[in-house]
């Protein structure tokens, strides 16, 4: 095969390869340049995993990329965490304690109430550690807060206890939704592990 080149309008060689020795078969087929380029071997790098940022990886095709899974003892130190993000101490500079105090609700009452006791039986200390509450505490606000609005569409306002039941269901979902949405951030903030 022969190779000649030539010199585009900007100056740049354009390699120019013959497989034929006539000049009118070159002509007809000028935009197609035939060559024969060197091919590069293939390195050893291409299963190597590359990194595009810091702390990104690129999995190649065929390999598994990365999975979550959750924490290997599976339990959540509550206290722990609860020192960690200083809620007592958020607590008492928001003057909460204080407040329940005027209420009549203090640690000794809370004792001699029993309702401590009465929340471990219910289950809600143990809920706080369990890994699915946040998601399903989720789940409910967004069903509460669902369902006001198609209550109050759906049901006809015809007389004056419909209008009733329609407020009275709309703010125990918006009160109830709000407070299960809070309740879910809450409890997925005590169960991070830092």
């Amino acid at each position: 095969m022969e190779a000649s080149t030539a010199l585009s309008s900007r100056g740049i060689p354009i390699p120019k390869c013959r497989s034929f020795s006539s000049h009118r078969f070159i002509a007809r087929r000028a935009l197609q340049i035939k060559c024969m380029a060197t091919k590069k071997p293939k390195s050893s790098s291409t299963n190597k995993t590359v990194g595009s940022k810091k702390g990104t990886k690129v999995f190649p095709m065929g390999q598994p990329g990365p999975r979550y899974s959750p924490p290997s003892n599976g339990s959540v130190k509550l206290l722990t965490r609860v020192e960690q993000l200083r809620l007592l101490t958020k607590a008492e500079k928001a003057g909460l304690l204080s407040a329940a105090e005027r209420f009549g609700l203090s640690l000794a009452k809370i004792e001699e109430l029993g309702l401590l006791s009465k929340a471990e039986e219910l289950g809600v200390l143990s809920a706080a550690t369990n890994p699915q509450t946040p998601s399903t505490l989720f789940t409910l606000s967004l069903a509460l807060l669902i369902l006001g609005p198609a209550f109050v569409f759906l049901v006809p306002e015809d007389s004056t206890w419909e209008v009733v039941v329609q407020v009275v269901v709309a703010l125990f979902t918006v009160v109830g939704g709000s407070a299960a949405f809070a309740a879910s951030s809450f409890v997925s903030n005590l169960q991070k592990v830092e």
